[in-house]
């Protein structure tokens, strides 16, 4: 797995692999690289600053967790389960598939200065590719599905609209397979996932699947993107 060969470090990956993961940078850039519209439906930036929270699902935490690191108005972001039950939240059960866990992130937000909305902007367009099944780039199972968990019926309205929006203005190649339900509870994952993009930057699973996510976001959401937090 290249989640796997990641962690041992570049040096004790073999040339040939090395290679195709490299040259898979300019796909998994592409999958990212989706310019869309601004959500029709809302939630309007609040008056006074104050603590939000959000729970996305879409492939691996390491790199939804990295992006949105890199979102203004993001205060804190953590990598985590959900969708199953509290005793099963652990990574070598949640990886059987059987859990009913998605590797999801927990994200802290001022809602004065980023919405829910813009939120699911980065979510769809730049964190994971929303018409996977079950898949993102080379992890699969159903702990990597793409996932909206609500935690309010704000946040159950803006997502299905945007869902809705997005699909009737066929803004990508195939249908959207994100899932809208409402959050059961966030558990969050082991120490030695936290922060693992901003932690190992030079990682070949970051390098080739996350870090032209974070160029992207930079590039295409100037007013969006702000220097990593951890």
């Amino acid at each position: 797995m290249m989640r796997m060969m990641a962690r041992v470090g570049p040096a004790l990956v073999g040339i040939a692999v090395t290679s195709v993961m490299l040259g898979a940078v300019s796909n998994r850039a592409r999958d990212a690289r989706v310019i869309i519209p601004e959500p029709a439906l809302d939630v309007p930036l609040a008056s006074h600053g104050g603590d939000q929270k959000a729970v996305l699902a879409g492939g691996c935490f390491w790199g939804t967790q990295l992006v949105f690191q890199h979102v203004r108005g993001v205060k804190r972001v953590v990598s985590g389960y959900a969708g199953g039950e509290a005793s099963t939240a652990h990574y070598d059960q949640v990886g059987s598939g059987t859990t009913g866990h998605a590797e999801s992130i927990e994200i802290t937000y001022d809602p004065s200065k980023i919405s829910y909305g813009q939120l699911l902007k980065v979510f769809f367009s730049v964190a994971h590719n929303p018409t996977e099944l079950n898949q993102q780039g080379p992890d699969e199972g159903t702990q990597y599905r793409s996932v909206i968990f609500f935690n309010s019926p704000d946040q159950e309205r803006v997502a299905r609209a945007y869902v809705a929006q997005l699909d009737q203005a066929k803004v990508f190649a195939g249908p959207i397979v994100t899932q809208v339900v409402a959050l059961p509870g966030f558990y969050p994952a082991e120490d030695y996932h936290q922060n693992y993009g901003t932690l190992h930057p030079a990682s070949l699973y970051i390098l080739v699947n996350d870090h032209p996510k974070v160029l992207f976001l930079q590039k295409e959401w100037p007013k969006l993107y702000r220097d990593a937090i951890q």
